[in-house]
């Protein structure tokens, strides 16, 4: 309902009581004027019947019907008099005049009585007609009757009087009574408008003097200051809200001087943290890949020394070398897990895919680990089908089943698959580990943090799994949740939709084919910048029967070509010499063989638009630092089976 406005409100203040008061005393006026017209319309009906009674007491005496039948008549021409009848003692009708409207002589009685005509608007009156004792003035004749004895009837006159005349009246007068009142209220109306005028203007001029000032604009403020006039009744009040309104303008400008200079300030340390932030990503880019150049260099190189003869004491050594090469590229692998998912470089490819084939290959890929640790994993065998990413969500079980195989000590692990009532299916993870307090099961999903390895152990993982898996679960839209009982163990549910179940082959992973694990007579043309990178990408190419062709930049390697060299796959760096790439590099060296001869990407740039330029180029790309594992498995591929070759422009990070 729409608020009254301060008008309507004033105008309802002064005609609400005015409108009761007249209302009440109009009222009670016509009340008091119909009862004095009700009571002088008895008043002449009781007349008017007695005189008649009075009137007809000798024809009653004497019997005489002509006289009585004048005097009825005579009294129908008083007004209001509609039938006259006379009675004699035996209630005979003796005379009558007019209509009797359907009233009946009433009973013979000594008093007065009354009645009224349902449904006719009529009054009727009978009167008792009894002989008129007159005393004469004889001291010596006595009254015969005495003083207690009831004088006998002569007969009963019957008046009925018409109620219209009097009901006329008193419609009239109600009409007039609210001709007056109208009257009366469109006056005070007329007068509440006229004086409201004085009221109203001012305080509407002050309502949009408050309302400038409310949406700041001091300059229309000014006009309605110099449009206003002294003989306002609120003008003291108007002069203290254009003096508070000159204030508040002061103090704008001056707020506006310092939000003009405070922001100047803080673009400026902007504009300086933006710098100090590019500057840093540049650093922390630079020092990644700096990074990762030995440390690719020394992984390739203990892959090689590994496949030299070595005593006992030297295998060891190698051994402990190969553990920490490992731990480094975890560290470097997970770091750029991260950067991708949170770049949103990941691609997703979701499909419905059969739970079975994951719950086979986590079984075969983590059952030694558990055996090691002597556990039990048990993954539960399903037929559920669900719709997403068959890849990340092997990816996210890797992560979460090897968390717990790492923190549980006895007992084991179990993996299962329901479906709820909702449709939903949920996948479980039970471990019977140390448990998770309360206070940290928010935290362990942040990078780095972990619980009770304040020393850093790297057994115990890098701390970035699960955040890896909670980043991915909110790539692909899905849900997890963590239930954790200290000392007793801890759930993971990862909630996913349902799918319909397809035609046999649908549900599997991408899997390789077999194909013989035989490099040897392959060509190889290696282009890398770094000599300790290149050298040990030489070394473990040659070590696997592969003849290798190295150049340090892209002229080198041109000149290769141009000399006769056909190579069967290049491997060639991202970032080389004197600003030329990798995937330029590969482009010109096919254009120079006149085939699209096979090549695959290696570089330590971990930036999100790279993963994507190789992808839209059609090259696989690897990350530095490369596990020679993955090498060996991507040219076994591209070099002896190019019909099940994996998908080009992949990223094998």
């Amino acid at each position: 309902m729409k608020a009254l406005n301060i008008r309507s409100r004033l105008l309802i203040a002064a005609l609400l009581p005015l409108a009761l008061i007249s209302t009440l005393l109009a009222v009670v006026f016509l009340l008091a004027r119909f009862g004095d017209m009700q009571t002088a319309y008895d008043q002449r009906n009781r007349a008017v019947v007695r005189q008649a009674a009075l009137a007809s007491e000798y024809g009653l005496f004497a019997g005489n019907k002509s006289q009585l039948q004048a005097l009825a008549a005579g009294a129908l021409h008083e007004s209001d008099v509609r039938w006259v009848a006379i009675l004699d003692a035996r209630g005979q009708l003796l005379a009558s005049a007019g209509e009797s409207g359907g009233v009946y002589p009433p009973l013979m009685s000594a008093q007065e009585t009354q009645g009224v005509v349902p449904g006719k608007r009529l009054d009727w009156l009978a009167q008792p007609v009894f002989p008129v004792d007159m005393a004469l003035d004889d001291l010596f004749t006595k009254n015969e009757l005495g003083s207690d004895q009831q004088p006998r009837q002569m007969g009963q006159v019957v008046v009925v009087f018409s109620r219209q005349t009097v009901e006329t009246r008193k419609r009239e007068m109600l009409l007039t009574g609210g001709v007056i009142g109208a009257l009366s209220l469109l006056f005070g109306m007329a007068l509440a408008v006229y004086l409201s005028r004085g009221v109203i203007r001012p305080i509407n001029h002050i309502t949009q003097l408050i309302e400038r000032i409310g949406r700041g604009d001091f300059v229309a403020v000014k006009r309605l200051r110099d449009q206003n006039g002294d003989h306002d009744p609120l003008h003291e009040l108007q002069r203290h809200i254009y003096a508070m309104a000159d204030s508040l303008s002061q103090a704008r400008v001056e707020l506006e001087q310092k939000i003009e200079l405070a922001t100047h300030a803080l673009r400026e340390k902007k504009d300086e943290a933006e710098q100090a932030n590019l500057a840093k990503s540049r650093f922390l880019a630079a020092a990644s890949h700096d990074l990762r150049q030995p440390t690719h260099a020394l992984g390739l190189f203990v892959s090689r020394l590994a496949q030299l003869p070595q005593d006992r004491q030297t295998s060891e050594l190698i051994g402990n070398l190969d553990a920490s090469v490992r731990a480094m590229q975890n560290l470097l692998d997970g770091l750029l897990d991260i950067s991708r998912l949170e770049a949103r470089a990941v691609q997703v490819n979701k499909r419905p895919f059969a739970l079975s084939a994951l719950f086979e290959q986590l079984q075969q890929d983590l059952s030694a680990q558990a055996l090691e640790k002597g556990l039990t994993l048990r993954v539960r065998a399903t037929d559920v089908w669900v719709m997403s990413d068959a890849t990340l969500i092997y990816r996210m079980l890797l992560n979460l089943v090897g968390n717990a195989l790492r923190y549980t000590d006895r007992g084991g692990v179990v993996v299962a698959a329901r479906l709820r009532a909702s449709g939903q299916v949920q996948l479980q993870v039970w471990d019977s580990g140390i448990g998770i307090a309360p206070e940290h099961q928010q935290a362990i999903f942040d990078e780095f943090y972990q619980v009770g390895n304040a020393a850093r152990d790297r057994t115990k993982g890098m701390g970035l799994g699960l955040n890896i898996v909670q980043r991915t679960v909110q790539l692909l839209g899905h849900d997890l949740a963590l239930v954790s009982w200290p000392g007793h163990g801890t759930r993971f549910t990862l909630t996913l939709p349902p799918a319909a179940r397809q035609q046999d082959g649908a549900d599997q992973l991408p899997k390789d084919k077999p194909v013989p694990d035989d490099l040897r007579g392959k060509c190889a043309l290696v282009v890398e910048d770094d000599a300790l990178a290149r050298v040990a990408l030489t070394g473990l190419l040659d070590s696997w029967g592969m003849t290798v062709v190295q150049a340090s930049d892209a002229p080198e390697a041109l000149q290769c070509v141009t000399q006769g060299l056909l190579p069967d796959v290049i491997i060639s760096d991202y970032r080389l010499q004197e600003g030329a790439d990798g995937m330029q590099l590969v482009q010109q060296l096919r254009q120079h063989l006149g085939r699209a001869t096979l090549a695959c990407l290696i570089s330590g740039d971990t930036d999100p638009g790279l993963i994507q330029a190789a992808q839209a180029a059609g090259l696989t790309l690897l990350h530095k630092p490369v596990r020679p594992a993955k090498l060996r498995s991507l040219l076994r591929h591209l070099l002896m089976d190019p019909q099940g070759q994996r998908a080009r422009g992949a990223d094998l990070s």
